[in-house]
């Protein structure tokens, strides 16, 4: 058997507590309130807006990779210089379309511009004006069907092959010069991955 231990008396000179006031009963009660609030609040706060921005993030994304043919607008920075399409200052109709697979990805991208940033951009190719072969149409009957582009519009049309070495892309550009001063600029940029 065990003997029961006595129990220490508190010693003479320390007061004892004094009673809980309802008052202070309250303040007490109300800080540990507001402290599970924080802790526990403030993360999930942050996970539900966390939540909705990767959602909203996740659509846009889909809405544009699942697009199927030419979007207007820019193609990126990284998709530029990718594929190694410089497309100049000033340009405007500018649409784009990547495709991409086990063998091949392809840029496709249309914009017009002015004669110096026709100039500009096949210099940023590594070409000069003397490449285009005058009515020689270098983009694909496949590529045409893809981006609905038909050049049998009024011309005159120019067109060449920017061939390269992998891994650097090879790009096919047709040119519209039915307004000299505003050329109409179409390339079909593929590269093997």
């Amino acid at each position: 058997m065990t003997a029961a231990l006595p129990r220490q008396a508190a010693p003479p000179d320390e007061p004892g507590r004094p009673p809980e006031t309802p008052g202070h009963k309250a303040r007490r009660r109300a800080l540990t309130l507001l402290i599970i609030v924080l802790l526990i609040g403030v993360p999930a706060g942050y996970l539900v807006i966390s939540a909705a921005q990767s959602r909203d993030s996740g659509k846009d994304k889909e809405s544009r990779y699942s697009a199927t043919g030419l979007a207007e607008g820019w193609p990126s920075k990284v998709q530029r210089r990718l594929y190694q399409v410089p497309v100049p200052h000033p340009a405007d109709r500018i649409a784009c379309y990547e495709t991409n697979n086990w063998k091949t990805s392809r840029l496709y991208v249309q914009f017009r511009t002015n004669s110096a940033g026709l100039d500009s951009f096949l210099e940023g190719m590594g070409v000069n004006r003397d490449a285009l072969r005058k009515n020689d149409i270098t983009v694909s009957s496949r590529d045409q069907k893809i981006t609905g582009w038909k050049f049998t519009g009024a011309g005159p049309w120019a067109g060449l092959t920017h061939d390269q070495k992998n891994p650097a892309p090879t790009q096919d550009v047709v040119v519209n010069t039915a307004d000299p001063e505003f050329p109409m600029v179409y390339v079909v940029s593929r590269t093997v991955p």
